[in-house]
């Protein structure tokens, strides 16, 4: 008699074995922090996408010349880390003040002084990039406004790409697969042409291709993600979000921060 499907903890690992092994893709992705540990022991190069909003915060950041350290979303542990490296700490955007005048919000940063240091804790993409930064492979920040310069670093740097979109959190702490960062998954995806992709990164590529034809704003705007910033009172954050490839600056984790490429940190990357 069959005893089915496998299920539980035997099947979860099987399924960690599978998106880890490469079977001949060049460029894959995998949701949230998981699909990041898994690929990273295989990959050369691998891509965080949080579109709303920490990677789009960190193009914002690095633009500027900042150095921005990624911490998972635990206040303690992320002001800890602020005051032993000498940083400034990045508060939620309700306690955003002249005292802490840094947050997740793109247009905060936009105002750092050069060579500003920033501790920007997320539960999402910051938590994905710090998890995976003692593994050995290069990470990346990637975003719709950088998603070209991303992809072109990719393309030079790495044989095996792998792509993160981070997703969102439910209360309870399940992972929810958000549009908007299948879309900025998709654009990265699309750069890295005459690379053989996964169906899931070929998927995420047309994903992004419908939303570009049908205005990255609107859809952005009208996903779950873009109508909760609405609701809160932070819409501002939706138009960094969109703003395709505004930057050509690609942001390198180097020495635990995100650092502009070409920055004394980040040369010699291979």
């Amino acid at each position: 008699m069959s005893s089915g499907p496998p299920s539980g903890p035997q099947s979860g690992r099987h399924r960690v074995e599978t998106l880890a092994d490469p079977s001949g893709f060049s460029v894959r992705l995998g949701w949230g922090l998981d699909g990041a540990l898994a690929l990273a022991p295989s990959s050369d190069v691998l891509v965080v996408v949080d579109v709303i909003t920490f990677s789009t915060a960190v193009s914002v950041a690095v633009d500027r010349g900042c150095a921005v350290h990624p911490s998972p979303w635990d206040p303690r542990a992320a002001a800890r880390m602020a005051a032993e490296i000498g940083a400034v700490l990045a508060v939620q955007r309700s306690r955003v003040d002249a005292e802490h005048p840094y947050s997740l919000s793109p247009g905060t940063l936009d105002r750092a002084p050069r060579g500003s240091s920033i501790v920007l804790p997320s539960p999402n993409g910051s938590a994905v990039a710090a998890a995976v930064a003692a593994t050995g492979v290069v990470v990346l920040a990637g975003c719709l406004r950088n998603a070209a310069a991303v992809s072109r670093f990719a393309r030079r740097h790495g044989r095996r790409i792998a792509v993160i979109p981070a997703g969102e959190r439910w209360p309870e702490g399940g992972m929810d697969p958000a549009l908007e960062d299948l879309i900025g998954a998709g654009a990265v995806v699309d750069g890295l042409r005459r690379r053989r992709r996964s169906p899931e990164a070929a998927a995420a590529a047309q994903a992004y291709l419908w939303a570009r034809r049908r205005g990255l704003r609107r859809t952005l705007l009208e996903a779950v993600s873009g109508r909760e910033q609405l609701g809160r009172g932070y819409g501002e954050e939706v138009d960094w979000a969109a703003a395709l490839n505004a930057s050509q600056v690609v942001p390198v984790l180097s020495e635990g921060a995100f650092r502009a490429l070409g920055s004394r940190t980040c040369e010699g990357v291979t």
